[in-house]
């Protein structure tokens, strides 16, 4: 049989529903997660991957032993996972695919809307190639599920060519996108001692810091009374909330903000006259920056409870997750390997901070150094996510060069 290519198995992942959802208390957040892990599973078991299992909560872990007298080498891990972003839908997904794309605007469906190079300016640079998108209903998926089918198609070719390789482990995590994925992978069982998720963007590009990341949650407690008789009396909820607001950094927002900048975002807000409701993000690169951050959160608080009386406001800041360079950086060789590997195809990886946060951040400070491969996807959470059939061969044989690196 023909080998598939990874944008064929972006094409049919894509299909399974798997967004998570927020605010779940159980691990997946929704069974519908299970669909895609069980499709997995019986592909790697058809491969002949040994130790193939899916867990209670949805990981999915295989093996692809060493080839014979590679069995010494460490054991290098390649993840992705299940679940698509709960913001924007995630069913019913109908790729479509472009081929020899012109470099101009393309309808998507009958959504009303349009992927544009006005918007999304690398796109001028893909002319001629294989495009994947949406019909602008939905998320492709392809963040990661990308990344999931290039470790696939990545596992089948060395299956199929017997190519030299020392021990790899293939694991699958459900609840990325909230920020659950790695919190119950079990490492033993997974068996890696390095690894990459494969969860990134543009190809030629490496991952190995991301943001220091917490989330702000903020109830604010009004007074009521007749506004007719209000005076030095009315306490508006939502007023103070606005005014917590406008107290913190203008120009430290998403919009505002590149490159190794921080930020506030207000991801939600709701209120009345008596409560109201803010929810934010807070991300920086740096650990003292992003303290301070929050400290200012905490200030401004403070100041609002001594305006408008104790209780007032009540701020609830909880972490997400840390810089994984920390942790990559004593074992500098997970990047260095990856380094070498592109170079092995005739091209460069070029170090760039993710302006947020992966998987490999958590399995890093849990003692996995794993950074981040591109997947060649693009316009992740939103109905303009787009893949390229040719970048995500890219990616396959950066999987495969890896594997050759670690076998040397």
């Amino acid at each position: 049989m023909a080998e598939k290519k990874a944008y064929e198995r972006l094409i049919e992942y894509a299909k399974v529903h798997t967004a998570s959802v927020d605010d779940a208390e159980a691990t997946p957040s929704t069974r519908r997660q299970f669909d895609l892990a069980h499709l997995l599973e019986k592909e790697l078991t058809a491969l002949g991957a040994g130790d193939v299992f899916v867990d209670e909560h949805c990981y999915v872990y295989g093996r692809l032993p060493a080839t014979p007298g590679l069995e010494d080498k460490p054991c290098v891990g390649f993840l992705a996972h299940l679940d698509t972003v709960p913001d924007f839908s995630g069913e019913n997904v109908r790729p479509r695919v472009i081929e020899n794309y012109d470099g101009g605007d393309i309808v998507l469906g009958d959504s009303g809307r349009t992927l544009s190079p006005r918007s999304f300016p690398h796109l001028a640079g893909m002319k001629g190639k294989t495009l994947i998108v949406t019909d602008g209903a939905t998320v492709l998926g392809a963040d990661d599920k990308a990344g999931v089918a290039e470790i696939m198609t990545a596992a089948e070719r060395l299956v199929n060519s017997g190519a030299p390789h020392g021990p790899l482990a293939i694991g699958f995590c459900p609840d990325e996108e909230i920020g659950h994925g790695a919190e119950l992978m079990d490492l033993r069982r997974l068996g890696a001692q390095l690894a990459y998720t494969v969860d990134g963007g543009r190809a030629g590009e490496i991952e190995y810091e991301n943001f220091n990341a917490a989330e702000a949650r903020l109830e604010f407690r009004g007074f009521n009374v007749h506004p007719g008789t209000s005076k030095d009396t009315m306490i508006n909820a939502s007023l103070v909330a606005m005014q917590f607001n406008a107290m913190l950094p203008a120009g430290d927002t998403p919009r505002d903000t590149e490159g190794y900048e921080g930020f506030f975002h207000l991801t939600e807000m709701e209120g009345n006259v008596e409560k109201a409701r803010l929810r934010y993000i807070i991300r920086d690169h740096d650990a003292g920056t992003f303290e301070a951050r929050k400290k200012t959160m905490e200030h401004i608080a403070k100041l609002l409870n001594a305006r408008y009386g104790e209780g007032t406001v009540t701020l609830t800041i909880r972490e997400q997750y840390r810089n994984m360079l920390e942790m990559v950086k004593p074992r500098f060789e997970v990047v260095e390997k990856a380094m070498a590997a592109a170079r092995a195809m005739g091209s460069e990886l070029k170090p760039v901070p993710i302006r947020g946060g992966t998987d490999g951040a958590r399995l890093s400070f849990r003692g996995l150094p794993c950074p981040n491969l591109p997947t060649g996807s693009y316009g992740h959470h939103g109905p303009y996510e787009h893949a390229v059939a040719e970048e995500m061969d890219w990616v396959v044989e950066l999987i495969l060069n890896i594997a050759a690196e670690f076998a040397k």
